[in-house]
């Protein structure tokens, strides 16, 4: 089965521009002689959501998106061969504003310090990306909705799979204004990510300057991630 990997944006900043990879599971047999020890992992998905709304210091703060983008890379470093990775962004609820998909399978062809040295240009780039207009920072954050669409194409089955976000943490969406206080995240309905592995939110409170209100998302976040079937729930606003 073929998985056709497209990197649709970021002209000039993910391998010298336009990406578009073609990996297959049954590619080149592996040569046992050769194989570096993460290669050797045993194959874990990886969903990364980056959030492009304005509140996120993501979008302007490139050094912050730098740490960001290392963070990242590394977890991608330590796949292993038939791993899978996915990054999309988010922000509003519109798929036309977040039309950028990168799908990419970790193999002999694509080994895991390629495609985390890619992925580590695309997140450290994103304030560039957002300064140049190729990326449109978005009014609203629709985390839920992304989550929503992410659990719906492509899920968690098969793999051991982890969701991480490079995001505020901070809600703005019919669902909630999670900046409010006292505002609520609603419960998920069911466990839509039963089976997950773990969820992780990188940056959670970042902007708001405050470690009450930093405390008080993660506790949202912590809730609802339970409730919603991920085994664990990593909420940093540094490291």
């Amino acid at each position: 089965m073929k998985i056709m990997l497209a990197l649709v944006t970021a002209t000039g900043l993910v391998g010298g521009g336009a990406l578009a990879i073609q990996a297959t599971r049954d590619a080149a047999p592996i040569v046992m002689a050769s194989v570096d020890d993460s290669a050797m992992a045993a194959p874990r998905r990886v969903i990364i959501g980056l959030d492009i709304s304005k509140s996120n210091p993501l979008v302007d703060d490139p050094a912050f998106a730098a740490k960001v983008g290392l963070r990242i890379s590394n977890i991608v470093r330590g796949l292993g061969f038939a791993s899978e990775v996915h990054v999309r962004t988010f922000g509003s609820y519109d798929s036309s504003s977040n039309n950028f998909a990168y799908d990419a399978l970790i193999s002999t062809r694509n080994r895991p310090d390629h495609a985390g040295d890619e992925i580590q240009k695309l997140i450290s780039g994103t304030p560039a990306l957002v300064k140049s207009g190729k990326w449109k920072s978005q009014m609203r954050t629709n985390i839920l909705g992304f989550l929503d669409n992410v659990v719906q194409s492509i899920g968690c089955g098969g793999l051991p799979t982890t969701v991480i976000l490079a995001s505020d943490g901070i809600e703005d969406s019919e669902y909630v204004r999670l900046q409010k206080a006292g505002a609520r995240l609603p419960a998920p309905s069911g466990a839509p990510f039963r089976g997950c592995a773990e969820m992780e939110i990188l940056g959670i409170g970042q902007g708001t300057n405050s470690p009450i209100e930093t405390t008080r998302l993660r506790s949202e976040w912590t809730r609802w991630a339970t409730a919603a079937g991920f085994a664990k729930f990593v909420g940093l606003n540094d490291w």
